[in-house]
């Protein structure tokens, strides 16, 4: 079962997919996201999202400035001072 991922930032939705999973450059370090996570908040460093669109892929990396990420029951949204 994928993972729904969306990234946002002030101006605009940068992203929304069904993913794999995601590593979100985390104030405390890097963390990973897979479908069925507990729910879970962190601030965000500058740093690069790598997405998997499955477990054999490459990632696509998206340079990210600060922010917050929050996993709930719906999945997994980055909210980015920046985005690209």
């Amino acid at each position: 079962m994928p993972l729904h991922f969306e990234l946002v930032t002030p101006e605009k939705l940068v992203r929304s997919a069904e993913v794999y999973q995601v590593v979100v450059p985390g104030a405390e370090g890097d963390f990973g996201v897979l479908e069925g996570h507990a729910p879970f908040m962190s601030t965000i460093r500058d740093g690069a999202l790598h997405i998997f669109e499955s477990a054999t892929s490459a990632p696509e990396t998206i340079a990210i400035v600060g922010g917050f990420a929050e996993v709930n029951e719906k999945g997994l949204t980055v909210l980015a001072e920046s985005a690209g």
